[in-house]
């Protein structure tokens, strides 16, 4: 009798013990990442065979998951989950694990949840790799059709996009001394916890645990798919004794520009513009906005723009009319913007953003982050919480009163003649479109007026302001002269209506023009000879 109670009783203790057991969660992964960062670090080594190494990426690309073998389809989630096979340059496996009941399970690796299409390789190559990332797949679009919303696959990247949305731009987890005249770092995500949604949840939730030389971190992400993909992040950022960045980028974006009516194609093209973000939107803690046009230059260019628990900043594509783009294939106008917006204090930092030459479409070559001011000692981790919003409906973003940037496009300056007929005046010219709620609420007959501003290389050498009647906004076209084509040049414009700022403020910085760097390189080295 006595032992059978001590029996129940030890049946009873144990089942309490599991009801208390502590869920896995952000802080386990924390404990992880501390312990990395107060570890040397190790470099993952590749274990690819050089059938998979040395893949061209149209062969990359065959290998596919097979539908019928994603994670969880024998379970009625909404959410499943898909897998990305190792190869090229993702030469290293990742563990991806499944949370079930508060408990962590590692999906094992299984070369049969993929179609290997006609590759020819020995199978038991297969045998010792692993996944290089994973998808999560979602009826987004129409009930009982499954489409892909989100992309996980190398270093920290990722791409998320909501309803009619393709992908274009991508977020990072981490960026180290990016655009510096030094080596980049690129943290890697390691390690994946995703926890299973139940069959009503409209939400997924996963972990990652991030490596590098100079850092570690946890993250906790929370993904919330609809016409708006909304992602949530809580990032802990560890730094390694010693070996502290120059630069550290926070909720990193990364996109691509070629070209647009703010900076021409130099040759002729039937697509008006191509890029994936044609702005950097910032919206300071005092409230003020700032819209940044992009440019492809001929240099690595960096701009900051300080500010202090920033309300939001990201990259966007403004204007979604396809006639903007006229491209069939790569659809630039269905390309969604990222928009960060901060729900813990950021303190005082700049918004960065990096433009970096490119000759093509396929070279990412646009990186936005927030480089925070200060640092917390060694061993405190560096904590910050957003949520990113993946849109097509870029206006919506700017909440209040306050009218955009609808366009800027650049032209040579030019003026009537007594004959009537247009002649170009030898300057440069913008014209910006502003439009929104301040600008279509003025009380007929009122105008407003524009302030413009431009480094000591600008002569300001006039400007307009028009009323745009088939916007109902107003635009500015504003000429300059540049004193020094090979130094860059700085450009603003705001719409006031007496001391009350109605629009957000245009920022444009104009590189330096190639021609006039090669050809004053070219002086400096002659003079240097004499």
């Amino acid at each position: 009798m006595v032992l059978g109670w001590l029996a129940v009783a030890a049946f009873a203790g144990s089942a309490a013990f599991a009801q208390q057991r502590p869920k896995f969660g952000l802080d386990d992964v924390v404990a992880k990442a501390k312990a990395l960062a107060d570890a040397p670090y190790v470099a993952p080594v590749s274990n690819l065979p050089d059938v998979f190494s040395k893949m061209q990426f149209a062969d990359y690309q065959k290998m596919q998951p097979k539908p019928e073998r994603f994670a969880w389809m024998e379970y009625k989630t909404p959410f499943k989950l898909a897998f990305y096979h190792q190869g090229m340059q993702f030469n290293t496996p990742v563990k991806i694990s499944e949370i079930v009941d508060g408990a962590a399970h590692e999906i094992p690796y299984d070369a049969g949840r993929f179609d290997f299409a006609d590759l020819h390789f020995d199978r038991e190559a297969t045998s010792k790799l692993g996944w290089a990332g994973f998808r999560v797949v979602y009826p987004i679009n129409q009930p009982g059709k499954l489409d892909e919303i989100m992309s996980v696959l190398g270093a920290s990247y990722f791409r998320v996009i909501g309803k009619k949305q393709i992908y274009g731009l991508s977020g990072r987890g981490l960026a180290i001394d990016t655009g510096l005249p030094i080596a980049e770092e690129f943290p890697a995500f390691r390690e994946f916890w995703l926890r299973r949604p139940k069959p009503k949840d409209r939400h997924l939730t996963f972990y990652a645990l991030m490596d590098s030389v100079r850092a570690s971190g946890a993250y906790e992400f929370t993904l919330v798919p609809g016409s708006d993909a909304v992602l949530s992040v809580k990032a802990r950022i560890f730094l390694r004794q010693g070996a502290s960045p120059t630069t550290l980028g926070i909720a990193p974006l990364t996109s691509m520009f070629l070209y647009g009516p703010q900076q021409p194609s130099q040759t002729p093209n039937f697509r008006p513009a191509i890029h994936d973000s044609n702005g950097l939107a910032v919206r300071g803690g005092n409230g003020e906005w700032i819209w940044r046009p992009l440019v492809n230059p001929s240099m690595v260019a960096i701009s900051d723009i300080a500010a202090e628990n920033p309300k939001g900043f990201g990259l966007l594509q403004r204007g979604r009319e396809f006639s903007r783009y006229e491209d069939l294939k790569d659809r630039y106008d269905l390309r969604p913007s990222a928009w960060i917006e901060p729900t813990n204090d950021w303190g005082k930092g700049n918004v960065r953003l990096v433009e970096i030459p490119t000759a093509d479409e396929t070279n990412d070559n646009i990186v936005t982050l927030w480089v925070p001011e200060n640092r917390p000692p060694f061993g405190e981790p560096m904590r910050f919480d957003y949520r990113m919003h993946w849109t097509m409906d870029e206006p919506a973003l700017m909440k209040g009163d306050v009218s955009h940037v609808a366009q800027t496009m650049r032209a040579t300056g030019e003026v009537y003649q007594s004959n009537l007929i247009r002649a170009g005046d030898g300057t440069l010219a913008f014209l910006i479109d502003f439009q929104g709620p301040s600008l279509r609420k003025l009380p007929k007959g009122v105008r407003p007026t524009a302030a413009v501003n431009a480094s000591d290389n600008v002569e300001i050498v006039g400007t307009e302001l028009q009323p745009n009647p088939a916007t109902q906004g107003w635009r500015l076209t504003y000429r300059v002269k540049l004193k020094n084509p090979a130094a860059s040049s700085d450009l603003d414009a705001v719409l006031k209506l007496g001391d009350r700022t109605l629009t957000e403020t245009w920022k444009f910085r104009l590189p330096p023009s190639q021609a006039a760097t090669n050809k004053e390189t070219y002086l400096n080295r002659f003079k240097a000879m004499e």
